[in-house]
């Protein structure tokens, strides 16, 4: 099987000591790449009989540990490639692992080839031994080499609600202005997972880049951990394991939910200054996340339903989303207009128009949501689907998906 193998000279000795016994581990005719910067490159030169054997050997010199190891990552998507070699010295394992944890998911596989350091025969590797702690320092390298990246796909757009007042800030992210290369995760993919390529560094930079445009940096969104279900979490009380819903009356907490497809929606209640955000996918809205939200916000605030206000964002429409028969009949005892065509086998389902019926049933008034079916002011619920160009999708791109945020905080007095 293919793989990669990073040789380590940063923090490690030179091609000409590590080659042999690295290419006597490694997978024949390996890729093969020196993590050099442009410190040592200057140094040393590169003269070394190693190269000439490696036909594959990339060499990566740029200013930064955290840019070549982003060089690095790119061409290893690039080549479909998970599974990583490293050649180094205990000192180098220690620093390496600290950027495989910002740059590289679990989706990528690395083992760790350390050569004790009096194994080694050339002077690089008999240095002194390291004391200080590189946490910090790597932080900071991969941080600001991310800061320094255009946005891709164009500028950051948010797409804002006229039904949620001034005394609240909130929006819905869209995919535009973020620095994620993965094609199906690309630009402003704002969750990370271990399942993914997207790295929780990257992310973190989206993140920040949303919040600066939006207005709420440097306060972190505070995420729902979707379990699918309608559990809330009433901040202030002990967190629960996971939770589709967040409720507060705290200033300077940003409550955000995740979607592709599934529907980020926020609530506010101008007149007793609360909040809160759900993650409503069609397992979530059968089981009423979306109510449970408003009564969380009711018992443990003294709200009133009369005065909540409701806006959904970005979710997959009837259009694109189907479920086998058996799951989607569910939603006709909502009402017979959530499927379209019930006598199919895979019939179409419209968990918008679902949970706009379970919030009106529940006593939100009908012209206090703001989702696909309002047409006098600009639309917060596009079908995610149906453009690419604006927005991720599970069901149009499959399992390696991006994800828009629906977010919301109480402004300052």
């Amino acid at each position: 099987m293919a793989q990669a193998v990073l040789v380590d000279l940063i923090h490690g000795c030179s091609a000409a000591c590590t080659g042999a016994s690295l290419l006597e581990e490694s997978a024949p005719d390996p890729h093969v790449f020196l993590l050099c910067g442009k410190r040592y490159k200057e140094n040393n030169g590169f003269s070394d009989a190693f190269l000439s054997s490696c036909r594959n050997a990339q060499v990566l010199d740029s200013d930064s540990t955290a840019a070549c190891l982003y060089r690095f990552k790119q061409t290893v998507d690039e080549l479909d490639l998970s599974s990583v070699t490293v050649l180094t010295t205990s000192w180098g394992r220690e620093v390496l692992g600290l950027y495989q944890e910002l740059l590289f998911t679990a989706v990528y596989s690395f083992e760790y080839k350390v050569k004790p350091v009096e194994n080694h025969t050339c002077p690089s590797c008999r240095g002194s031994a390291h004391t200080d702690s590189p946490g910090e320092r790597v932080s900071e390298d991969v941080s600001a080499f991310l800061q320094q990246l255009p946005a891709l796909k164009g500028e950051i757009t948010v797409l804002k609600s006229a039904l949620i007042p001034d005394c609240f800030g909130h929006g819905f992210s869209t995919r535009t202005g973020g620095v994620s290369y993965i094609p199906t995760l690309s630009s402003m993919n704002m969750f990370c997972s271990s399942k993914r390529r997207d790295p929780v560094a990257v992310v973190t930079e989206n993140r920040r880049r949303l919040a600066l445009h939006a207005g709420f940096h440097p306060q972190p969104l505070r995420l729902v951990k979707v379990n699918h279900a309608s559990d809330v979490w009433v901040l202030g009380k002990a967190e629960p394991e996971s939770y589709d819903a967040l409720v507060t009356n705290q200033t300077g907490i940003i409550l955000a939910a995740p979607g592709a497809d599934c529907m980020p929606i926020l609530f506010a209640d101008p007149v007793s200054k609360v909040i809160g955000a759900a993650h409503a996918g069609w397992k979530g809205t059968l089981m009423g996340v979306a109510m449970a939200t408003v009564d969380a916000m009711v018992t443990g605030f003294g709200c009133r339903v009369s005065d909540i206000v409701v806006a959904v964002g970005p979710s997959v429409g009837p259009c694109c989303f189907i479920l086998d028969r058996e799951q989607a009949l569910n939603f006709t005892s909502i009402h017979p207009d959530c499927v379209p065509d019930p006598e199919s086998a895979k019939p179409h389902v419209d968990i918008r128009l679902a949970n706009r019926v379970l919030l009106q049933n529940g006593g939100i008034l009908p012209e206090h949501i703001h989702d696909h079916t309002v047409t006098s002011w600009p639309s917060v619920t596009p079908c995610t689907s149906c453009h690419p160009e604006s927005f991720f999708s599970h069901v149009r791109d499959g399992t390696n998906f991006g994800s828009q945020v629906g977010f919301l905080w109480i402004k300052e007095q």
